[in-house]
């Protein structure tokens, strides 16, 4: 089954991050950057998003 993407609005809504932080991160390298799916189409992996969450948490812990 092929990889499920997210789009922001949905990476907003899993991260609980803003537009503009998860933007800002993405510059520092602390956040994944999305994948091309399409000439203006930009998404994130599920698993990168999940992926990155864990570790964010493990890192909390």
């Amino acid at each position: 089954m092929p990889e499920k993407h997210l789009r922001l609005p949905a990476v907003i809504e899993t991260t609980g991050l803003s537009r503009s932080t998860i933007y800002a991160m993405m510059n520092e390298g602390s956040f994944p950057r999305p994948v091309t799916l399409g000439k203006r189409l930009v998404a994130w992996p599920e698993s990168t998003i999940t992926k990155w969450l864990t570790e964010r948490a493990r890192v909390a812990a």
